[in-house]
């Protein structure tokens, strides 16, 4: 029977019922923005149920209706700020004026970069990990949200493979201890499979602009630079340069 024709009886308890499913879903996205708040304000000690309790007027047991424990809020948290951090780096990629793996590359590091400086908690909690709860790994709640940010990531890098631009390194020549490794990566690309060789270099290039993002949100280039802007392009033009040998690589 078609819903326009359900007893009205019927279609009332199905609009209570949405009515409800809303609420629960309004009250659970305030529960994180006040997570969020004391993550920025008190830092990752203070995200706990109780505090956030205290700031909505709630009871800590009223707040277990929609959070079971901590590690359950710290999980959507964290899938949040990935959700969050992927959707501006899916936009600048979008966005790039040059719509070639270089210049959607470019956009988006320039966009990670920006991103994590603007939000040096958040960065902090998603890649340093200060609570183990935030922990992503297979299985737990936030792994899909983080694999949706790393998949924007190794997206990018495996155009360049496509376009054939890719440097990869002699078949053969890679240690073994990396091979096991690199095919639990692929295992997460669906079908995109690149051979281990181009995965090896989408590794070396990521661990190369995290490393250079991570060390300014951190501040571990300030004994030497008030301004790292200047050194972080020259670092992406490093890393263009593993990544492609086409012409014009000097964004």
């Amino acid at each position: 029977m078609s819903s326009e024709f359900a007893p009205a009886s019927t279609q009332r308890a199905r609009h209570r019922e949405e009515a409800r499913e809303r609420q629960r879903a309004e009250t659970k996205s305030e529960i994180l923005r006040h997570a969020r708040g004391l993550l920025v304000d008190e830092g990752p000690a203070a995200v706990s149920l109780r505090a956030i309790a205290r700031e909505m007027g709630m009871t800590a047991p009223g707040l277990y209706r929609y959070y079971a424990d901590h590690r359950e809020l710290v999980q959507a948290l964290t899938a949040s700020l990935y959700d969050e951090l992927a959707a501006a780096l899916e936009h600048a990629r979008d966005q790039a004026p040059e719509q070639s793996p270089r210049g959607r590359f470019t956009a988006t590091a320039r966009a990670l970069r920006a991103w994590a400086l603007s939000h040096k908690p958040e960065f902090a909690l998603i890649f340093s990990k200060p609570i183990p709860d935030a922990g992503c790994a297979p299985g737990d709640p936030c792994h899909t949200a983080s694999w949706r940010f790393g998949g924007v990531v190794v997206g990018l890098m495996t155009e360049f493979w496509r376009a054939g631009t890719l440097p990869l390194p002699r078949p053969g020549t890679l240690d073994p201890g990396w091979l096991p490794q690199l095919e639990e990566v692929r295992e997460h690309l669906g079908s995109a499979q690149p051979p281990l060789e181009a995965l090896y270099v989408f590794v070396l290039a990521w661990s190369r602009l995290y490393g250079m993002v991570s060390m300014e949100v951190f501040g571990h280039l300030d004994f030497a630079l008030t301004d790292p802007g200047p050194l972080f392009e020259h670092n992406l033009r490093d890393i263009l340069g593993l990544l492609d040998t086409g012409p014009g690589n000097d964004q």
